[in-house]
């Protein structure tokens, strides 16, 4: 595993400190990434586009159980750490197992936060401590539950 790239909250928060002293403009988003599609791919590469580095909060299994129907997630929290590792756009992975990235947020204070499009403006937590709030198009047909559902059918 990459595991140069998981940090814990403790680890990600000193990190973040260094990186803003340097001038770097930081970037995060936030989900679960249970069985990557096309959509999640989009999303990280337009918000690595918004800055210089990209911190990703990925739910534990923990936290998609909650949030989520039953049986998720599919891949554990660690596989799923790993993947998004391997992918080039992405320079940190932070776990967290709250249902919301809430205090994540509130301790990164990255300069911009991106959620998908179908999140509205003036529902997305943490904002308040974001200078700017991107929303990314989603790809139309393409989610974890609809890839489920149609593994299901097979």
């Amino acid at each position: 595993m990459n595991s140069s790239k998981v940090k814990s909250i403790k680890q990600i928060t000193r990190i973040i400190s260094r990186l803003k002293k340097s001038g770097k403009k930081i970037v995060f988003t936030n989900g679960c990434f249970d069985i990557l599609h096309i959509g999640h791919i989009r999303l990280l590469q337009k918000a690595k586009s918004f800055g210089e580095i990209l911190v990703i909060g990925l739910n534990t299994d923990s936290s998609v159980r909650r949030i989520k129907t039953d049986g998720r997630p599919i891949i554990q929290e660690n596989e799923r750490a790993e993947i998004l590792s391997a992918l080039n756009m992405v320079d940190f992975v932070v776990k967290f197992s709250a249902s919301a990235p809430y205090e994540l947020i509130k301790k990164i204070k990255p300069d911009v936060l991106v959620k998908g499009a179908d999140w509205k403006s003036g529902k997305i937590i943490g904002s308040e401590f974001s200078k700017q709030v991107k929303r990314v198009a989603l790809v139309k047909g393409r989610s974890t539950t609809k890839t489920i559902k149609k593994l299901g059918n097979l």
